[in-house]
């Protein structure tokens, strides 16, 4: 059985269960699926979140987390730190006026995006949150 949020026309939601994908469509091609609000016949799937097994949900976390941590520790050992000089250093080794090499620093959400902006290649490096 499938399981699913539909949408009228009007934008009302209410739920239908199906044998399948195939039994959905098939009823909607036939106006056999009606909206109990208004009765309209015009009813499509809607937005409905996936399900996520729950198995091993406690454990996730945590490796993901080292998992990240890892990726961090990486990141830092192999590039300089150039703090807030960032955008300027990031524009300069494009420009071929500085040596090119990895670097890392701080931007505003601005600077980040300006650079985007001119083709330059950045990624963001987040901080962990802290445990509590």
């Amino acid at each position: 059985m499938v399981h699913y949020t539909l949408v009228c026309d009007e934008g009302h939601q209410f739920d239908g269960w199906f044998r399948d994908s195939e039994t959905f469509e098939k009823q909607v091609e036939q106006h056999l699926v009606v909206c109990p609000f208004c009765a309209s016949e015009k009813v499509t799937r809607g937005v409905m979140a996936p399900h996520v097994a729950r198995s091993g949900r406690e454990e996730a976390p945590a490796r993901l987390r080292q998992m990240i941590k890892e990726l961090r520790e990486h990141v830092v050992a192999g590039t300089e730190d150039v703090g807030e000089r960032f955008p300027d250093e990031a524009r300069a080794i494009e420009d071929g006026e500085a040596e090119r090499r990895p670097i890392r620093g701080r931007a505003t959400f601005e600077e980040a995006k300006a650079l985007l902006e001119d083709g330059i290649e950045i990624l963001p490096l987040p901080d962990l949150p802290q445990d509590n």
